[in-house]
């Protein structure tokens, strides 16, 4: 099961980093979403990155033009039908990606593999809306992409060895180091890291202590180099949120349940770095204000 031409389905900060990956990796990439302005915004994002790369001398010249050269962007499904892996990386809304993988099941090539960059989702269940569940796996990267080395390689149930075998090497052959982990609900990284950041907001909430001196404590005591509240609003708090409703109805225990500041805070449109206020304010660049 040979991978040459990969589509990505999402143009947003973690689709476009996963285009890049692949892209500098030597595979032909489509970058897909729903409109143009999305598919500029997502080739933004990719060239800012390579140009730093370009910059820091991690990249020359003619391997920054050759990766621009294997991306082509397009807003219809259909130019994905001749992709050998097809990586989903939208909105964490499993009703959305449910009715992708259905749509994708129809248009793609039968031999294709599908994956879902998904945090949080059971693969399996996603693996459900296909008639390919032996084809289907997850591949979770981290963010940011061109920089973290970890995918979280996640089997469903059905998910077939040849499809689990040909996914591990194409991470790593991205550049990435893949970790094989089972299917559960936040699998090892949201399952560990999501309750943390959830009580980090609890603690502002119950006024334990202000947002910067929680992120000082967490980085300076438990030496992390970002602190929880810090990294919520970088993942995006309505993510932060959706993963911690999937562990809660997924495990059906209530150490999971998301605080009700984090609920409120997404409802009022603070969803950190990316909507320019969460715990913390940004500008337009994304740079912490103050």
């Amino acid at each position: 099961m040979e991978i040459r031409k990969i589509g990505v389905i999402g143009a947003g900060q973690m689709g476009a980093g996963i285009a890049q990956v692949a892209a500098q990796a030597g595979y032909d990439v489509v970058l897909r979403d729903l409109e143009a302005a999305f598919l500029e915004r997502g080739l933004n994002i990719i060239r800012r990155s390579l140009g730093k790369l370009l910059e820091k001398g991690k990249l020359d010249q003619s391997a920054h033009e050759a990766a621009l050269g294997r991306l082509t962007t397009t807003v219809h499904l259909a130019d994905l039908n001749d992709c050998d892996l097809i990586v989903e990386a939208i909105v964490e809304d499993e009703p959305t990606k449910l009715g992708l993988f259905r749509e994708l099941d129809q248009t793609t090539k039968p031999g294709a593999i599908l994956a879902s960059n998904t945090s949080s989702i059971p693969i399996t269940r996603l693996a459900s809306a296909t008639r390919r569940p032996e084809r289907f796996i997850g591949m979770h990267f981290m963010n940011p992409v061109p920089l973290m080395e970890l995918v979280e390689v996640i089997r469903g149930h059905l998910t077939g060895d040849a499809t689990t075998q040909a996914v591990l090497e194409a991470a790593r052959r991205m550049g990435k180091t893949p970790v094989e982990v089972n299917d559960y609900p936040g699998f090892v990284s949201n399952r560990i890291l999501l309750p943390m950041l959830n009580e980090a907001v609890q603690c502002v909430m119950e006024g334990v202590a202000t947002p910067e001196a929680i992120d000082q404590v967490m980085k300076l005591g438990m030496n992390h180099p970002m602190g929880p509240l810090t990294l919520a609003d970088f993942i995006g708090l309505d993510t932060c949120l959706s993963i911690m409703e999937v562990l809660h109805r997924g495990l059906g225990d209530d150490k999971y349940r998301p605080s009700p500041l984090l609920r409120k805070m997404v409802q009022a449109g603070l969803l950190g770095r990316k909507s320019g206020r969460g715990f913390y304010r940004y500008d337009e660049k994304g740079n912490k204000i103050g």
